[in-house]
């Protein structure tokens, strides 16, 4: 009964943008332990550096190293994927996590609450503009590359339905939304090349540092849990491996595949309709 636990990424080559803390930091631990190369490009490089500590240079994991990077920058992002390749050969998964959240708005020095002709409008142009332009440069610079590997995958982090449509949570909800029709028409682009384009959710919100004040006020009152980041892990691994081949588009909710189930009952658990469906 194979499970996710035992997938090998030997050889392979990941970028994980965000992989300081959080869902990021677990799923680029996992893609290390599993045998990948892994960049953990983040802008603080030095919790990236600690994360990179974890896991590196233990038995059966593969290369890791902290890189920083601002996926806002064009250049940033076209110098982590070059780096990358001339530092180990090549690249094959690109997991576009980083982000800004509902906390980003919180910290304005006028807050006073997330209705949207209320908030700092700097502040929501940059949750858009690093969510959504900022996933968008990275799979830019990355994709050519995955494209003359002949093989590889575009995993982009996005949430759930039910916050992407929730009240005072503008700009948050709406860039995620944006993902998901990156996510769809990304993988009917790259149709034929090999590569693959996927969205991955917790499935809730998660216990990280980018759920905001208000994200776990509401959680709390309506008696949610907080997912842990480890729900990330068997989805990625199952995404980033030959297993998932032959698959594009999907939509993949981490909460669903539960630790003791094989890789198929998993796969088929997690997937979730798109969150944006075109009519019959």
């Amino acid at each position: 009964m194979t499970k996710s636990s035992d997938i090998r990424l030997d050889g392979r080559v990941a970028i994980v943008t965000g992989a300081a803390a959080g869902l990021g930091r677990a799923m680029a631990q996992a893609l290390t332990r599993a045998g990948a190369h892994v960049v953990f490009a983040d802008l603080d490089v030095g919790k990236a550096g600690q994360a990179v500590a974890e896991c590196a240079f233990k038995p059966g994991c593969g290369r890791a190293l902290a890189m920083t990077c601002d996926i806002t920058s064009k250049s940033d992002c076209e110098r982590t994927v070059a780096e990358t390749t001339r530092l180990f050969g090549g690249l094959h998964i690109l997991v576009n996590n980083a982000g800004k959240g509902p906390a980003h708005l919180e910290e304005q020095p006028a807050y006073t609450s997330m209705k949207f002709w209320e908030t700092d409008r700097d502040r929501w142009a940059k949750v858009i503009e690093t969510n959504v332009v900022g996933t968008y440069y990275m799979a830019h610079a990355a994709a050519p590359h995955l494209i003359r590997a002949g093989w590889g995958r575009i995993v982009n982090v996005t949430t759930s339905l039910s916050t992407m449509q929730r009240k005072q949570n503008s700009p948050y909800g709406v860039s995620k939304t944006a993902i998901e029709a990156e996510t769809l028409i990304w993988a009917q682009d790259l149709e034929g090349t090999g590569v693959a384009c996927h969205s991955l959710v917790p499935g809730g919100a998660a216990n990280t540092a980018f759920v905001s004040a208000l994200g776990r006020k509401n959680a709390e009152a309506s008696g949610q849990t907080l997912l842990e980041p480890e729900v990330m892990i068997a989805p990625i691994l199952w995404l980033a491996s030959t297993l998932s081949d032959g698959l594009n588009g999907g939509r993949y909710v981490g909460k669903f595949w539960l630790p003791d189930m094989t890789i198929e009952e998993g796969a088929a658990a997690a997937l979730e309709p798109p969150v944006l469906r075109t009519p019959a």
